[in-house]
């Protein structure tokens, strides 16, 4: 045997046995960075970049949060418009009007709207009120609609001695609400008044009105007691901490709230005068050489503006802080403001068309060689066609097959047959200004008189003038207008072919089309001359952008030709009408005159798309072409739409003759341009009522003269004899000339059967 293996003990770990031991192992930080690998570097520098970039953009998020704030609430920023809101008729808001006033000034006087400035909560406030007691009685809807346009803050007011969660709201204030939420509601709380005294009690009559109430507003929607002042000085203290939210549509134009309207007469002109705006520049700088739209009024030119000293600054004397109509005539002018004739935008609506635009010119020998050889081609090449076929009609009939939407189908009344899209002025159906004494009614400057080019149109027109109509045949109409809604909702598209006019000519217009999505249509084809006076965008899209960007460019700057945000300013609006000045004035004891900055191209006249949706409240058909009333944004214009679908796959769109609830459609009419986002309020003139109806909601869609609208029809006719490759079909034409007229259009069955005709039969 061998000799032993000695034993052989695994060696003590003596790596760090010491502390001196404990750093061998590692490297300084020298030659760690030297030595370092190079793609771990390139990780850990891409992790640095995208630290960097978020910390960036939390420094950019604060300082433009902190930026908002000193805005909103600072020294500089315009008084904060606060609107109080019944939301029913049993709710007495001028005492809470009242109990807020006092708390924010000892000064208070019994006008409708004060704006007041409080030392010791360091806030501005005007307080606008809607109640039954004062100017704006409960069931305006036009007042509450101007004045929840340019609150800052919405305050609701609901009664605790209502019975049962129905009563907080009656009828008119959820119209009102659902008004406001198509308009964009601001920051919004809502005040409980009449609590009990008792706190168990007072505490579970506000939890039960809390519950009935939180589906109706948005989930940061606060609920506060308003019966004492300990209450309201509450609200106060977090009121003036907090950052208001406004509709996005609100802070994309400068806008100003009248403080005080003045007009002075025009010696050259008696009928136009220039009128006087006081008040706060809000949201952005306002240009002299800028163009304004005055609601109410129409779109104008400015001829000054005086930048004045504020008549009630946050640090003003203790005795002196409410502000009153002396403030504002002694107010001193710190500096004046004129247009530049060479910058200022020119007030233009509509484009002047060029008589000698349509000439054409002899053609050349290379362009009679080129139609020389198409024609050519087209002889040889033969198609397959019926009988009696002319070239003309051939021209629509589109070879490749498509089995979509064939039939009869459309006329030339696209979106350029300018068939009832009118903005009118002086309608007699439409209350004047004298009649409401409100400046919603005011027709805008801005009009376009087109004329009606189609039978139904004028049918339509005679059929608005109701002055000269008994009530019996009010009545008559209106059941003759739910009939064929009802109809129309149950057969769309079917017409009856008339027994006294030839179909060929009745329908000489329309045009078959094999396919409505895939056959061709020029949008240019046929315009009526009136076409000629609007403006269109080469990319409309990048005309927002660039203006959107010029506006913003302009703000920045900080030009001397701008009124600052939260300036107290005199604006004076030049070569307004005198009768609409007036009733500015008259109005302004009531409701808000609102002065808004337009952007370019504000002014100018073209086709405009809403989306739009039937209101819930409205029962009554909505017929296209009939006259509204359009609220959109500051601006308000009457205007007869002409309702289409909205085809994503095509770029045709199917008019629809009604306005069918619970679904959108798309409303055309001719109106100033305006860039989107905008809201859209249409109301409706009822038969015996004094005030306009909530008829539709939407929003502005897009702008573009170029979307083809077309009407389809069909066609219907009974089978009499069916075999396996042949069918008899009575009463769809009357006579043998309109059977052979329509053969090159492709006839159909509900069922999917698909076929031609053939010959007439008969002699009838």
């Amino acid at each position: 045997m061998g000799g032993s293996r000695a034993q052989v003990n695994k060696p003590h770990k003596t790596r760090f046995s010491s502390k001196s031991s404990r750093n061998i192992h590692k490297i300084s930080h020298k030659d760690k960075n030297r030595i370092a690998k190079s793609n771990r570097n390139v990780a850990q520098g891409a992790r640095a970049a995208r630290l960097q970039r978020s910390k960036m953009l939390r420094e950019q998020k604060k300082e433009a949060l902190l930026k908002e704030k000193r805005a909103s609430s600072g020294s500089a920023s315009p008084p904060r418009v606060i609107l109080l809101f019944p939301l029913s008729g049993s709710v007495n808001v001028s005492s809470l009007a009242e109990d807020i006033l006092r708390l924010l000034s000892a000064d208070v006087g019994g006008a409708f709207s004060s704006t007041v400035v409080s030392s010791e909560y360091k806030l501005r406030a005007t307080v606008g009120v809607t109640a039954p007691v004062l100017h704006a009685p409960h069931g305006d809807l036009l007042s509450c609609m101007e004045m929840a346009k340019v609150a800052d803050l919405i305050a609701f007011v609901a009664s605790a001695t209502e019975q049962s969660t129905c009563d907080y709201i009656d009828s008119f204030g959820s119209q009102c609400l659902s008004v406001f939420r198509s308009l964009g509601l601001p920051s919004t709380v809502v005040f409980i008044r009449d609590l009990p005294t008792e706190l168990k009690r007072r505490n579970d009559a506000k939890k039960i009105i809390t519950s009935g109430l939180t589906s109706e507003f948005p989930e940061d929607c606060k609920f506060y007691p308003a019966d004492t002042k300990d209450d309201l000085h509450k609200f106060m203290w977090l009121f003036k901490e907090q950052r208001l939210t406004t509709p996005h549509w609100r802070n994309q134009r400068p806008y100003l709230i009248a403080q005080k309207a003045d007009m002075v007469p025009d010696d050259s002109s008696p009928e136009k005068c220039t009128l006087l705006l006081t008040g706060y520049t809000r949201a952005h700088s306002l240009s002299v050489n800028q163009l304004v739209h005055v609601s109410g009024a129409g779109d104008f030119q400015l001829s000054r503006i005086d930048i004045m000293k504020d008549p009630i600054p946050l640090n003003a004397r203790k005795d002196h802080n409410a502000m009153d109509s002396d403030d504002i005539e002694d107010a001193e002018i710190i500096r004046s403001l004129a247009p530049d004739p060479s910058s200022q935008e020119p007030l233009l609506v509509e484009n002047v068309p060029d008589p000698l635009a349509g000439e054409q010119t002899w053609p050349t020998e290379a362009e009679m060689a080129e139609a020389e050889r198409n024609q050519k081609q087209k002889r040889l090449r033969k198609r397959a066609l019926p009988r009696g076929t002319s070239e003309y009609q051939a021209a629509w009939i589109v070879d490749d097959t498509d089995g979509e939407d064939s039939g009869v189908e459309n006329d030339g009344d696209d979106d350029q047959d300018n068939d009832g899209m009118l903005l009118d002025e002086g309608e007699s159906g439409f209350p004047s200004q004298e009649d409401t004494n409100n400046p919603d009614f005011e027709e805008d400057q801005a009009s376009l008189h087109l004329r009606d080019s189609d039978e139904e149109t004028e049918n339509d027109s005679v059929m608005m003038e109701r002055d000269n109509m008994t009530r019996e045949q009010i009545e008559d109409e209106i059941k003759k207008i739910k009939e064929a809604h009802a109809e129309d909702e149950e057969f769309p598209d079917e017409v009856d072919t008339p027994l006294d006019v030839p179909a060929r000519k009745r329908f000489a217009k329309y045009r078959g089309l094999k396919s409505f999505r895939t056959s061709s249509w020029d949008p240019k084809e046929s315009l009526p001359p009136e076409y000629a006076r609007i403006f269109a965008f080469d990319s409309f899209a990048r005309t927002q952008k660039h203006v959107v960007a010029k506006a913003l460019k302009v703000e920045q700057e900080g030009r001397d030709d701008c009124a600052p945000v939260g300036s107290f300013a005199r604006f004076y609006i030049k070569e307004v009408p005198f009768h609409a000045a007036s009733n500015l004035c008259a109005a302004s004891r009531t409701a808000p005159i609102v002065l808004c900055g337009l952007l370019q191209h504000e002014s100018k006249m073209s086709v405009l798309h809403f989306s739009i949706k039937k209101h819930d409240s409205y029962d009554a058909p909505i017929k296209s072409k009939e006259e509204l009333i359009f609220h959109v944004g500051f601006r308000q214009f009457v205007a007869r739409p002409i309702f289409s679908t909205d085809n994503i796959n095509s770029d045709k769109h199917k008019m629809e003759r009604f306005l069918h609830a619970g679904r959108f459609s798309i409303a055309s009419i001719y109106a100033p341009i305006s860039f989107p986002p905008l809201p859209l309020i249409a109301l409706k003139n009822a038969a015996g009522a004094g005030t306009p109806a909530v008829a539709a909601v939407g929003s502005l869609r897009s702008i573009d003269p170029d979307r083809i609208i077309l009407k389809k029809i069909i066609l219907t006719g009974y089978p009499q004899r069916v075999s396996k490759l042949k069918a008899t079909v009575r009463y769809m034409f009357h006579n043998p000339e309109d059977v052979r007229w329509f053969k090159p259009v492709e006839v159909w069955t509900k069922c999917g059967r698909r076929g031609r005709v053939k010959e007439p039969i008969g002699t009838h």
